[in-house]
């Protein structure tokens, strides 16, 4: 989420989808409406897929390495990283208060009248603020959802013209939150490094100091699910990303897996996490980032907040040199500065795991 010059872009009429269901509740304009292909087939969260996603125990991860319940926690670690690029945490030591905490703000804060949000814009060309991120021209398809995102982490990379002074809290709350999520964050790329047979410290040290943002998706309900989409599908540009699903939320993420669409049912008190492109290029493609999705519910809404935790800009990321070899593993991926990438990034619109091109050495 590298911060961007505002720009001449022009998006057109950007509809508020939580006003939108206020006055018009059982209509969708054209410009949220996707071609079937886009669509794709929507898997109901019913089937037993879902059952599938990994499931990483952290306390059993805190365990010395040459405990039992360690090294299989470990192997389910790898797997998950290697054959799903998605994985939930339980236990992951985060107190069920700074949890709430964070969701009564975020709730509260998408609650407020479209005046007071307003006044924390989300220019185009930019991805910090309230509105819709990645929209490039006037005829781009929207996505069924709301947005308020901001830099965290380092100092540097913070609009404070963009923290809200309302709701009470929300900025010692999400300080607070940020902090834990940053912690746990760490914690999990040791663990990572140490399932690539790699030093615990190998990730941190080369990060410098880690960038972090934080966005936050309102997604309410619609009349014609089966004809918007809540997210693009995509994949992202960080190296983890942390998803927390406020209680009594409808199921919305689904990715990729096998070309079928997976539903993931988040587990109580677990967080949902994923792999970003970041990591797919330093370990060489072999933890891959996958692409995903947020669907939409005709009578539930859904709020998510969504960690990015990335290298430092200024870190250059190329695949490292314990996972390459010229002749089983050749290196598929190009040395790059991560602020060029995360400009990339932001200033395309979502498009699968099309990004990433960016970082590709084709043959």
């Amino acid at each position: 989420m590298a911060p961007l010059p505002i720009s001449s872009i022009r998006v057109g009429k950007i509809d508020d989808v939580q006003e939108l269901i206020k006055s018009k509740p059982n209509k969708v304009p054209e410009r949220f409406i996707r071609e079937a292909n886009e669509r794709g087939v929507l898997v109901s969260h019913k089937t037993h897929l879902h059952h599938h996603i990994p499931v990483v125990d952290l306390s059993k991860l805190s365990k010395p390495h040459t405990d039992d319940d360690f090294l299989f926690e470990i192997l389910k670690l790898s797997q998950a990283c290697e054959d799903w690029g998605f994985f939930q945490v339980i236990n992951h030591g985060i107190e069920v208060g700074v949890v709430e905490d964070i969701e009564k703000v975020a709730k509260e804060f998408f609650e407020m009248p479209l005046e007071e949000k307003k006044k924390y814009p989300m220019e185009p060309g930019t991805v910090q603020g309230y509105g819709q991120a990645f929209i490039f021209s006037e005829d781009q398809k929207l996505d069924w959802c709301n947005m308020f995102a901001l830099g965290v982490h380092p100092p540097s990379i913070r609009n404070p013209k963009l923290w809200p002074s309302k709701p009470a809290r929300f900025s010692e709350n999400l300080e607070g939150y940020s902090k834990e999520i940053r912690k746990l964050c760490k914690r999990l790329l040791k663990y990572i490094a140490i399932s690539l047979d790699l030093k615990e410290e190998r990730f941190e040290e080369m990060f410098g100091e880690a960038v972090q943002a934080v966005r936050m998706n309102y997604y309410p309900p619609c009349s014609r699910p089966d004809l918007v989409m809540g997210l693009s599908p995509h994949s992202d540009g960080s190296a983890l990303t942390v998803l927390q699903q406020s209680k009594n939320s409808c199921v919305g993420l689904q990715i990729l897996k096998d070309n079928t669409w997976v539903p993931v049912l988040p587990l109580p008190n677990a967080l949902v996490i994923n792999i970003g492109d970041t990591v797919e290029v330093l370990t060489n493609g072999k933890y891959k980032s996958v692409e995903h999705r947020a669907v939409t519910n005709r009578e539930r809404e859904r709020l998510t907040i969504v960690t990015f935790y990335a290298p430092n800009y200024e870190v250059k990321i190329e695949p490292m040199g314990e996972l390459v070899d010229d002749e089983t593993n050749p290196c598929k991926y190009r040395s790059y500065n991560h602020g060029d990438y995360s400009y990339h990034y932001v200033s395309n619109k979502l498009q699968g795991k099309k990004s990433l091109d960016f970082a590709k050495i084709l043959n």
